[in-house]
């Protein structure tokens, strides 16, 4: 078996670059702010504080809320679900996403056409109808948000992944694996995939970017996560109404995400040229 493209990966990460460092800061500090943020809030994010859409000051640096709660530890208490359940369906999106592509490339024929055309079929609903659909059947709440974000994502995972995969299934260490009489879950999962790891780490960044934009779409249209929950999309539909007046409400937690998805996009564009990949996985010319 063959194990150069997870060797590569420790090289490669550390010739970031300097974008990629760049992405690579952006993404500490507001993964900072969304993992440990919520132990230093002044208030309970639920609680009332003062009148709504009090402007910074009174103790209060970002102001009220349209509640009267406490902006700064709603922020500080927001990004965790953001964050989360966007890695979550990413998560998922990739379980089932790269066992499709994998197996498709690997075992090919009619399997293979039938798994792609599958895709094809998913691929063709607009994301946003088929979440709206789910959510209309399965009600609003974080547990849809991450069962559609992840299916909608599945098609893209698998048709990377093949394609990557479908290169390393005619070398020589898996035609020896297969003589050897191994199963199909091992040739997979010991010949295949620690062969595209690269792939999948330079495809993972635009890919969480994409579930990170729609977790926060649907929330932001009421069918992700529910108030009172803090959640800086949750946060950014709440405080729309007033953002003539009190506007920090609405653009502290967009600037979040928005740093966010440019720190992974620039994360993972760095981590796919260093290590000689371009951004679909796909090798290119050094």
């Amino acid at each position: 078996m063959r194990r150069d493209t997870v060797r590569r990966l420790p090289r490669g990460l550390r010739r970031l670059p300097k974008s990629g460092l760049v992405g690579a800061v952006l993404v500490a500090i507001v993964m900072g702010i969304a993992l440990f943020g919520r132990l230093v809030t002044p208030h309970p994010a639920a609680q009332i504080v003062g009148a709504p859409y009090l402007g910074p000051g009174g103790g209060h640096p970002l102001g009220t809320d349209f509640l009267g709660r406490d902006l700064l530890s709603r922020v500080l208490a927001g990004g965790l679900t953001v964050v989360g359940l966007s890695a979550i369906a990413t998560l998922a999106a990739y379980l089932v996403g790269a066992t499709i592509g994998m197996l498709a490339a690997y075992v090919g024929g009619l399997t293979d056409a039938l798994a792609m055309r599958s895709m094809d079929v998913l691929l063709a609903f607009p994301p946003f109808l088929f979440l709206l659909v789910l959510a209309s059947g399965g009600g609003p709440g974080p547990i849809t948000a991450v069962i559609g974000v992840a299916v909608i994502q599945i098609p893209g995972v698998a048709r990377v992944i093949r394609a990557a995969a479908q290169e390393v299934a005619v070398r020589s260490y898996v035609e020896a694996a297969v003589a050897r009489g191994e199963s199909t879950q091992y040739v997979l999962s010991r010949e295949i995939f620690p062969n595209i790891v690269s792939t999948v780490v330079a495809d993972g960044g635009p890919r969480y970017t994409g579930s990170i934009l729609l977790t926060a779409g649907l929330t932001f249209l009421g069918l992700g996560l529910q108030p009172p929950a803090a959640d800086w999309a949750l946060m950014i539909s709440e405080n729309r109404d007033g953002l003539t007046f009190a506007p920090l409400g609405v653009l502290v937690p967009a600037l979040l995400i928005m740093l966010l998805t440019i720190g992974v996009n620039l994360l993972g564009d760095g981590i796919a040229r260093s290590l000689g990949l371009s951004r679909s996985g796909e090798l290119v010319e050094s």
